[in-house]
């Protein structure tokens, strides 16, 4: 089955009041196109579960973002991305601040379709008090350890990217880390993979060793080719991050005429086409 489809024709299916799951880490390999689409788009009220990057920041400053649920949100080289940070202090959205293992959790939790996982992540932390509809629960058997019981986070809505993918849904990451985004996609209704390049099945043994092929067709309802799709994260070994073009962006979160400067470049363009064309000419 051939899979393949659009940014636009994948956010023309996303509706007001979503959880949406983003994959990557911080700013690396984000499905950057996708959520560019999404602030193009009418869309709010959004709750979006993420290790976070600039995709959070982006919708955040967008006000596309309800609730955000997150184990970080960072771009890396810069510590605390800070247009999610202005948003946060603002208090323009829900906040579930996780422990980075926590998330992993309530991702496999909803993979697995179980309503809960037991885990000592967060405890002796503030992750209870900043999060206080977490519940915990004690052990049946004789040890009684008191745990806490990590809800699964349903999605309904997963947006990943790979390096390499097929047209029926596999995708390939070549680079040092896989991520959790399988676990994005097993726990969402609806997944969508934006990839470097879409090749033939049979390449991928000759991009990479097969257990690099993290990604399997059933766990995949959309692929979009899309070259540079996740700039200005880093993608390797098909790019590293654009560091300027990501200091750049940082800094309009201390300049609103720089912010309007920025988004009239690179935010308003019409077209993914357009955006790549707007970063190559700067």
């Amino acid at each position: 089955m051939d899979k393949q489809t659009t940014e636009s024709e994948v956010v023309a299916e996303l509706r007001d009041g979503m959880t949406i799951g983003i994959g990557g880490w911080g700013s690396r390999r984000k499905p950057m196109s996708l959520v560019r689409e999404i602030l193009r788009s009418g869309l709010k009220d959004l709750t979006i579960v993420t290790y976070g990057g600039p995709d959070a920041g982006l919708l955040c400053k967008a006000g596309k973002v309800k609730k955000l649920v997150y184990g970080f949100v960072s771009l890396d080289s810069i510590p605390l991305e800070p247009h999610f940070r202005k948003a946060r202090q603002a208090g323009s959205f829900r906040a579930a601040e996780l422990d980075e293992g926590m998330l992993q959790w309530g991702l496999l939790a909803a993979a697995h379709r179980l309503p809960f996982l037991p885990t000592r992540a967060g405890l002796g932390s503030d992750v209870p008090g900043i999060n206080p509809d977490l519940r915990t629960v004690r052990s049946p058997y004789d040890d009684g350890e008191e745990l806490i019981a990590m809800p699964a986070l349903e999605l309904d809505v997963a947006l990943i990217h790979m390096n390499r993918a097929d047209t029926r849904g596999n995708g390939q990451f070549l680079g040092p880390d896989p991520y959790f985004d399988d676990l994005f996609c097993l726990a969402a209704k609806r997944r969508f993979m934006s990839c470097e390049k879409i090749i033939p099945t049979e390449d991928f043994a000759k991009e990479g060793s097969i257990h690099t092929v993290k990604i399997n067709r059933m766990m995949i309802d959309g692929v979009i080719e899309a070259p540079g799709g996740a700039h200005f994260t880093e993608c390797p070994p098909d790019y590293g991050r654009d560091e300027a073009f990501q200091k750049e962006y940082a800094a309009t979160a201390r300049d609103t005429a720089a912010w309007d400067e920025f988004e009239r470049k690179y935010l308003t363009c019409a077209t993914e086409a357009e955006y790549q064309e707007a970063v190559k000419k700067r």
